[in-house]
């Protein structure tokens, strides 16, 4: 039978369903210098965020069993396409899973951001009493401008509409078909939207997604949320921004180092910041975990 190696942990249910299947699992991350050697003992791996499987790896990995690679989440950023293609080894992930865990994380910091949650929470506790201090915003009325309408792009517009929100996306690959938002250019989108909402992967050809001049478009007082990859945005025009004014304040769930290191970001009086928990609920991991089984049978 098959040997799954999970490197990065796995749903205790997927992992049972596996067994039950026939499959052999082995449950135990590698560090990069052992993985590639370790992989040829493999037919499948299964990862989350924290393996990079890069063509290094892969070039040692190609002289075993390695058949597949599964991305326990949306994204493959952490993987050599590429070069995985190029020695013969499927990559999957599993999109459908955790679109709706992550458009509510992203409603979270917008409101957060809005209302002053992190920060009078924080103040609270120190004895600080700051009612005058905190008037925010309203999200009723407001525009959203979402960049990248995918699944979770879509969710969130879906939600954010029922808020009272004017929703407009801009998406890499032109209109969406069966979307029922505007689409508009991403500097229209830009200047225009009061709340922006980033849904992309990053691309290490093209660099951040917003920087300084992307940054400069926007309104006054825009309101950033990234639940992306955290370098889409760069966080030192973002920090400077932050302490100009021209952001008002900025939800982050992901950034450029992780686990993260940029101090004065996380600790920004307008930033709230969680630790990349966007498919973090018990519903989305049941799902994730589903999903990496249906993948593994069907391949195999």
């Amino acid at each position: 039978m098959y040997n799954i190696l999970i490197s990065d942990g796995l749903q205790e249910k997927a992992i049972n369903n596996l067994i039950n299947l026939g499959f052999n699992i082995t449950d135990k991350h590698y560090n990069k210098e052992d993985l590639g050697e370790a992989l040829k003992e493999y037919d499948a791996l299964v990862i989350r965020s924290a393996t990079k499987v890069t063509r290094d790896i892969l070039e040692v990995a190609k002289e075993g069993k390695l058949k597949l690679i599964v991305r326990a989440g949306v994204g493959v950023d952490n993987i050599d396409v590429i070069a995985a293609d190029e020695f013969g080894i499927t990559v999957r992930n599993t999109p459908n899973s955790s679109s709706d865990s992550v458009a509510e994380l992203a409603l979270a910091h917008m409101f957060a951001v809005a209302r002053f949650v992190g920060t009078s929470n924080y103040t609270m506790r120190n004895g600080e009493w700051n009612k005058k201090k905190y008037e925010g915003v309203e999200l009723s009325g407001k525009t959203l401008g979402i960049v990248g309408m995918g699944r979770i792009g879509r969710s969130l517009a879906d939600k954010a509409t029922a808020l009272g929100m004017k929703v407009v996306y801009n998406d890499a690959f032109g209109k969406v078909d069966g979307v029922k938002y505007n689409f508009v250019e991403l500097n229209e989108l830009l200047s225009a939207s009061d709340f922006i909402s980033l849904h992309v992967p990053y691309d290490k050809n093209l660099g951040s997604l917003i920087g300084k001049k992307e940054l400069e478009i926007m309104k006054d007082g825009v309101y950033l949320i990234n639940c992306a990859r955290g370098r889409v945005v760069d966080e030192e025009a973002l920090l400077e921004a932050l302490d100009n004014g021209k952001i008002a304040g900025a939800g982050i769930d992901v950034f450029e180092i992780e686990p993260n290191t940029n101090e004065a970001l996380v600790n920004h009086p307008r930033v709230s910041c969680t630790p990349h928990i966007g498919a973090s609920t018990m519903e989305a991991q049941e799902r994730i975990g589903d999903e990496v089984v249906s993948v593994i049978k069907e391949f195999f």
